[in-house]
């Protein structure tokens, strides 16, 4: 995702895994609606355009059949609320001692896997794991247990955003097309949001990595590709090797482009100079 947005929701969908470029999407052409009642028109169009960008008609038929609109997930679209706390205020809210102790220790348990990530796409441990234990308690907290392709389809023949989720749910396909998940696997966030580190699946398509060598590249169930293909997300814009990741560097200006909240994007930064051990 190009950018997150700046809203805090329940740690579930607290920071959506690569977010809100919203307003530079241009408007689709596509029919959308406010209620169900065209949902079922709406989605047969999407079929015949999803077949247009080369999706299988296996995985449309798959993933696609019996879906339905759901007017929970726009009515937490439509509840969210602009995030107001100082950093202060939400730091103590999302991270303590405990928190920190369970990440050095994560840390040491990965450490093999954190060095070759580091090698290879130059994000230091202490960074990926501060993302990881903020976006969803280090795994402990999957993220939510909705069906990615029903939330997406309907945000996509909503009319608020539709040229963007349609956009998401086209790459929620894609994961489904070259195998990584079933559409029955792809459960998370009302928004989308996949794993660990909480990828939408536009993100997913580009920086998920099979590092675990398994053939799959799996941000539910595999740690390793969790953290690698958080690096790689960050790598992808533009984060420098052997660089500082503190206020004023590029770097710290590379993780706004995981969460555009300066609250969020402080926190990182202080939690992954604590997990260093600065």
């Amino acid at each position: 995702m190009s950018a997150k947005r700046c809203y805090v929701l329940p740690i579930a969908a607290a920071c959506m895994s690569v977010f809100w470029a919203i307003s530079s999407v241009p408007a689709m052409a596509a029919s959308c609606g406010s209620s169900g009642a065209g949902f079922a028109d709406w989605l047969s169009g999407f079929k015949q355009r999803a077949a247009a960008k080369g999706i299988s008609a296996r995985t449309i038929n798959s993933a696609l059949s019996g879906v339905s609109y759901d007017p929970k997930v726009v009515r937490l679209d439509r509840s969210q609320h602009s995030f107001k706390l100082s950093f202060e205020q939400f730091y103590r809210r999302r991270v303590d001692d405990a928190m920190i102790a369970k990440g050095r220790r994560l840390m040491k348990t990965h450490a093999g896997t954190l060095n070759a990530i580091e090698k290879r796409f130059g994000v230091p441990g202490a960074v990926v794991v501060a993302i990881w234990g903020l976006e969803t308690a280090y795994g402990a907290q999957k993220g939510g247990q909705m069906s990615i392709v029903r939330s997406l389809a309907t945000l996509a023949y909503d009319c608020r955003r539709s040229a963007f989720f349609e956009k998401e749910l086209l790459a929620a396909l894609k994961i489904i097309d070259r195998g990584d998940m079933a559409a029955s696997q792809l459960v998370g966030g009302w928004a989308g949001e996949i794993g660990q580190t909480q990828f939408l699946p536009d993100a997913y398509v580009k920086y998920a990595v099979d590092f675990d060598g398994n053939g799959r590249r799996d941000l539910i169930h595999s740690s390793a590709d969790v953290l690698a293909s958080t690096a790689n997300f960050l790598k992808g814009h533009g984060w420098q090797r052997g660089a500082g990741w503190g206020p004023g560097t590029a770097n710290y200006n590379v993780i706004r482009e995981w969460n555009k909240a300066e609250v969020y994007v402080k926190t990182i930064s202080v939690m992954a100079d604590k997990l260093d051990g600065r």
